[in-house]
């Protein structure tokens, strides 16, 4: 018979990673299906977000990755078994519930959703055909790129996550527009400050985006409209960043569980308890007040403690020890990445780093290269980095792979027209053979390794 779990977590983030920390804590072994590109990435919002100085306990401040990385080793610290997988079915009308990704079933007795929220999108009649070439909406992975570097930049929306990537920009661009339909910004009053305060940035009141325009497939400007006056108006941007808000991750759940009319799970009031027994919601699913971090990791304490409970009053807990790795818990020291020169340049080995390793094997090598393009706040190049690093193991000695920061060497990213971090391009012969952008899983990349390598004889 299948082994039937204590409790599931399906989804990451604040939320997702307290309640798997708390729900190891308490022997019960839980198991989390992180999310891979259903709903945004491992890790939530905050793996597109830079600074983060509102979390207690960090007075220097640290970045949103940094944070998600640490609250993920701590939930594995104590047990939490890890799967990088979407969620692509749930059945909460039979117990135990089933939970099934594209590599995995589980069955559990109790589940704890965290799911988030997705960030929404305009729907302009040229959104899809600017996407990626000058439309974004993650200024924190796109922002670095050679396509925006000392250009006029746009972003739409009024509240922090506007205020924040407004700011953020003006490192890269030469100006930066911030759009707003209303007359005042909702941002926090500090984040207004910062705005208000950066010559780089301008703010339209009273603004609305009408369409993008551009030639060759690049943006080169957007059409907007004053609300008030109905005057329109042609800014020369070459990017536009949405941080107008999220819909709630919740399609898995509709017919399952009672929503709210914008979709969010609805709890008990002054509970994470939904209108199942035993399911709970935690974070961003089932908040669309607060949508904090502190907030969200507050509901994942509330909701595995809740779910312990539960488990313990209907006698269906199953514990598990903890190990002895766990009580005595080493931090791994983070390697630093050093580039290669002409000096530590080796053609045999498999890894390399740096503008001058490409420039030699580019022209020397006679394996697949493998270039990943990177930059040093990008949440998903960080998802991304356990998945390639297995994957580039995998072929030790067959490829070549080389790993770009596009900050560090902005003329390589420009010279290979990358427009979005991670980007990986594969070369054969001098020649650009595929590119693919964002998170994918080990399979995908296997399979363009695998085309161009020789067939093996046996």
């Amino acid at each position: 018979m299948t082994n039937v779990e204590n409790v599931v977590i399906i989804g990451s983030g604040p939320a997702g990673y307290t309640a798997a920390i708390y729900a190891a804590r308490a022997n019960l072994k839980p198991v989390m299906f992180e999310g891979f590109q259903a709903g945004g990435i491992p890790g939530g919002q905050l793996m597109t977000t830079t600074e983060v100085e509102n979390f207690p306990g960090f007075p220097e401040g640290i970045t949103g990755p940094q944070l998600m990385e640490r609250m993920k080793a701590q939930a594995e610290r104590w047990g939490t078994e890890c799967y990088t997988e979407d969620v692509t079915y749930v059945d909460l009308s039979q117990r135990p519930f089933t939970v099934r990704s594209s590599e995995r079933e589980v069955r559990a007795n109790s589940i704890i959703i965290a799911t988030g929220a997705t960030a929404k999108r305009l729907g302009l009649p040229s959104e899809g055909h600017f996407w990626s070439n000058g439309i974004s909406a993650c200024a924190i992975c796109d922002g670095a790129t050679p396509l925006f570097r000392e250009e006029e930049l746009a972003v739409i929306g009024g509240g922090d996550s506007a205020a924040e990537e407004a700011v953020y920009l003006t490192k890269y661009g030469s100006h930066v527009h911030l759009l707003i339909r209303r007359d005042e910004m909702r941002a926090s009053k500090a984040m207004q400050d910062r705005v208000l305060n950066n010559p780089k940035i301008t703010v339209h009141r009273n603004t609305e985006i009408i369409d993008a325009f551009g030639t060759g497939g690049k943006m080169e400007g957007i059409r907007v409209k004053n609300n008030q006056t109905g005057e329109e108006s042609d800014l020369l941007v070459k990017g536009l960043f949405y941080a107008i808000g999220h819909n709630p991750n919740t399609s898995l759940f509709t017919g399952q569980l009672e929503l709210d009319e914008i979709g969010y799970i609805k709890v008990k009031p002054g509970t994470v308890a939904t209108s199942v027994e035993g399911v709970f919601a935690a974070g961003d699913v089932q908040d669309h007040e607060y949508r904090q971090a502190i907030t969200a990791a507050g509901t994942g304490c509330m909701a595995a403690l809740l779910a312990e409970r539960w488990l313990s009053e209907h006698h269906l807990i199953h514990e598990y020890k903890q190990s002895a790795e766990s009580e005595h818990y080493e931090a791994k020291a983070e390697s630093e990445t050093v580039a290669d020169t002409e000096a530590t340049f080796d053609i045999a080995k498999t890894r390399h780093y740096g503008g001058y390793a490409l420039r030699k094997l580019f022209h020397e090598s006679d394996r697949l290269l493998m270039v990943k393009y990177v930059s040093p706040t990008c949440g998903p190049c960080k998802t991304l980095k356990p998945i390639l690093d297995k994957v580039v193991d995998e072929y030790d000695g067959k490829i070549h792979f080389i790993e770009i920061d596009i900050e560090a060497d902005p003329d390589i990213a420009k010279m290979g027209q990358v427009v979005g971090t991670p980007t990986v391009q594969f070369f054969k012969d001098k020649e650009l053979v595929k590119e693919m952008r964002g998170v994918k899983q080990k399979s995908e990349f296997r399979q363009v390794i695998d085309s161009y390598l020789p067939a093996t004889v046996g």
